[in-house]
């Protein structure tokens, strides 16, 4: 959690300044933006942030709901918590189903802000150890020939090597070498694991062995 940040979008200097005082007094670093366009116009990869968005709802020129929006179509981009002075329950639940963890009205109670930092962190170290499980599984499976693909997912589509022998017009004992080759360049140490690797990276609900 040592490089978690949190990152704070919003107009007013006072709010910004408050949330800077309260993060700082245990010890964390706060990134001031004041306004969704200055935040994505800046030179950084918002994909590979690590901490969460506290972000204001209302703002001059892109609204905070734009920019959540605009967060969720990017791959691994840090939780979001809206936060607003003008918040009522039909736009809390818009910036829900947009996306947000959750939806704090100013004036805030720090330990609640505090808490839904905390648990940001949390969802998105969980979230960033996911995705690095799955580009592990999809390096794996650059690693594989084109034949061995083929044979690989043929096997995981419950194919026994004499049919995919005959599917691939080649022989059951090359089908044999192309599938132990695949077993030991994915490192599955069974046909299960190896179908839950391929699951894994399609549903990432679903843990790999």
């Amino acid at each position: 959690m040592d490089e978690c940040k949190v990152y704070v979008i919003d107009d007013s200097t006072e709010v910004r300044q408050a949330i800077k005082l309260l993060m700082s007094s245990i010890g964390l670093e706060v990134i001031e933006f004041e306004s969704a366009d200055e935040f994505v116009n800046t030179d950084h990869d918002i994909g590979k942030l690590e901490g969460c968005i506290l972000l204001d709802v209302r703002m001059p020129g892109m609204s905070g709901l734009a920019l959540l929006e605009h967060l969720q179509q990017i791959k691994c981009s840090p939780p979001v918590i809206m936060i607003s002075g003008h918040g009522d329950i039909p736009m809390a639940v818009k910036a829900v189903q947009a996306g947000a963890i959750n939806f704090i009205e100013k004036p805030f109670n720090e330990q609640e802000l505090l808490d839904n930092v905390h648990r940001a962190f949390k969802i998105d170290s969980i979230q960033r150890g996911k995705n690095m499980k799955i580009q592990l599984i999809k390096n794996r499976l650059n690693s594989l020939t084109s034949r061995e693909k083929e044979v690989l997912y043929a096997v995981t589509e419950g194919q026994r090597n004499k049919a995919i022998a005959v599917i691939l017009n080649i022989s059951q004992s090359t089908v044999e070498a192309h599938r132990a080759r695949v077993m030991e360049k994915m490192e599955a140490s069974s046909l299960s694991q190896l179908m839950r690797m391929i699951i894994y990276i399609e549903n990432s609900d679903i843990e790999p062995e």
